[in-house]
């Protein structure tokens, strides 16, 4: 069984540790404004997602799967949770950056966007501004209301 929670502060070291060693961004998360939930299987931690929001708008970030709990449902888990968030704050446009899984998240209901349709918001996090690579596949997803 699959439990997603609500990361907290004493999960940062586990949360950059699972992202670092998927060679994911971790550059800037002590500064991140973003919001971590947990997935853990059997109290083990199985994966992460983050979501930095503002307003209508947010970035979907940090989706990682360890890897002994992939193709187990974790990263479909914790994706629908994090969309469920996003809609309890009001956000009408979910977006993100990947450089490995677009077939995922095209799977998951997002589609791929040209970067000038980002907000000025979602331009300036450290994610679009510095952090994936100019070459990374950017995606948007509208959320009902």
């Amino acid at each position: 069984m699959i439990d997603v929670e609500p990361a907290t502060p004493d999960d940062r070291p586990a949360i950059r540790a699972l992202l670092a060693a998927n060679a994911l961004p971790v550059d800037d998360l002590a500064q991140s404004p973003a919001t971590f939930l947990l997935a853990r299987i059997d109290g083990a931690l199985a994966g992460v997602v983050g979501l930095e929001a503002f307003g209508a708008s947010a970035l979907l970030r940090s989706l990682c799967v360890a890897g002994d709990h992939r193709n187990r449902g974790v990263a479909r888990s914790l994706c629908a949770a994090i969309e469920a968030v996003a809609r309890g704050l009001g956000v009408r446009d979910l977006y993100l950056l990947t450089t490995t899984a677009a077939a995922f998240f095209e799977r998951q209901g997002f589609s791929v966007a040209a970067r000038d349709v980002a907000t000025a918001e979602i331009r300036g996090t450290a994610e679009f501004r510095d952090l994936c690579p100019s070459t990374a596949t950017f995606m948007r997803k509208p959320l009902p209301a």
